[in-house]
């Protein structure tokens, strides 16, 4: 059974006349005909009588009127919903970010997106980028904000933006005193870093090895709000993403960025590669990259020295 039988069964009952049914669905009369006598087949009998002056429906043939004009009525109910939908930002969408930037741009971005798009429905993780990437492949996630990864097939990672990463140091530490900080002057030095499950671990490794660098690691923290608060208390050095600084108003450590081939990380949008992308998707993303296209606010100045 399907649709356009439906179709063409309606129309019949209602205009009582093959000729009248087939003007009505567009459609040549032999090929209206030929497809109620194929329904009737699968009905296993009768749904017209053909009588001299037209057409009525047999009992059987009306209790199928029925169902089909309350299925065609449900059908075209869809497409009008769906067709709303197609300029609407509506739905609900499951948005995730990795510990190095969700507290840092999800709260900014969340607020600016409910504030124009309140229809949509947001529902927040935040995780290392392994599980992230995992929960797009199973669809669990529709998007997720990281940094540099390497993507299964299914996954599309989107660039939408990049930001520096700085040297995060006690306030009263030597090095505070500088504008900048030359690689070389941070050899010796005791490193505090994330644990390796944290894509920012392996980009600090990377851009220390063409310096020659060779980070003297003293303590792996899971949290880059613990690894401050290790700077604090002059246990070693960091390296953090600018963004963590916009929002780091503590007195006792210090954001200075490099000298010379200043670090930056790219920051990207996961999603799964065969879904559809829908309108709240789309809003989404465009509110991520706008946010990350804001310059943030002053730089630290260098205290007097």
């Amino acid at each position: 059974m399907e649709i356009h039988q439906l179709q063409y069964l309606v129309a019949l009952a209602e205009e009582g006349s093959f000729t009248k049914a087939a003007e009505r669905a567009l459609v040549a009369q032999p090929s209206l005909s030929q497809q109620i006598q194929k329904l009737e087949r699968e009905i296993g009998q009768p749904l017209f009588d053909r009588l001299p002056r037209g057409v009525v429906p047999t009992e059987a043939g009306q209790r199928l009127i029925e169902h089909a004009r309350r299925i065609l009525a449900e059908l075209n109910d869809a497409k009008r919903r769906a067709a709303e939908l197609r300029d609407h930002v509506a739905g609900t969408l499951t948005v995730a970010a990795i510990p190095t930037v969700a507290p840092f741009l999800l709260p900014k971005v969340v607020r600016r997106f409910l504030a124009r798009w309140p229809d949509v429905q947001l529902e927040i993780v935040e995780d290392v980028t392994h599980r992230l990437l995992e929960g797009i492949e199973r669809g669990a996630i529709d998007l997720a904000v990281m940094s540099s990864a390497e993507p299964p097939p299914s996954v599309l990672l989107e660039t939408v933006g990049a930001e520096p990463l700085l040297l995060l140091l006690p306030a009263r530490h030597r090095l505070a005193r500088r504008t900048t900080v030359p690689w070389a002057a941070i050899e010796g030095e005791p490193f505090l870093v994330l644990h390796e499950m944290h894509c920012l671990a392996g980009q600090v490794q990377r851009f220390c090895k063409p310096q020659g660098l060779r980070p003297c690691v003293v303590a792996c923290g899971a949290q880059l709000a613990t690894l401050a608060e290790m700077v604090s208390a002059g246990l070693g050095i960091s390296v953090a993403p600018a963004m963590m600084r916009e929002h780091d108003s503590d007195k006792t450590r210090a954001y200075r960025p490099f000298a010379d081939a200043p670090p930056r990380r790219d920051l990207c949008v996961a999603s799964a590669m065969m879904r559809y992308r829908t309108n709240a998707a789309r809003a989404f993303i465009q509110t991520v990259k706008e946010s990350l296209a804001e310059k943030p606010a002053g730089k630290v100045k260098a205290p007097a020295m």
